[in-house]
C-alpha cells in the first residue's frame, strides 16, 4: 500500500503544521518540490520534524528536494 501524496502525515507538531501552512504548503507532494534548506528555514521545521515528512514522501515515492 502507498502513502497518499495528498496527505500530510500525522502527529506532526503545531508549530511545524502551521508553518508549512502559511508557506502554503498543504499537500504532501508539494514538499517533495520544496527545497530543505527553505523547509529548514520555517518555525519547528528542524529534522526531528522533517523526519516523518521524508518516511512519508519515500513511502509514496517521492523524494524531498536537497
Amino acid at each position: 500500500m502507498t502513502a497518499s501524496r495528498d496527505q500530510l502525515p500525522k502527529g506532526i507538531p503545531a508549530p511545524a503544521t502551521r508553518a508549512l501552512a502559511a508557506a502554503g504548503l498543504t499537500e504532501l507532494n508539494q514538499l517533495a518540490n520544496a527545497p530543505v534548506a527553505g523547509l529548514n528555514k520555517l518555525h519547528g521545521m528542524g529534522p526531528k520534524a522533517l523526519r516523518p515528512f521524508q518516511e512519508a514522501l519515500e513511502a509514496a515515492g517521492l523524494t524531498l528536494r536537497f
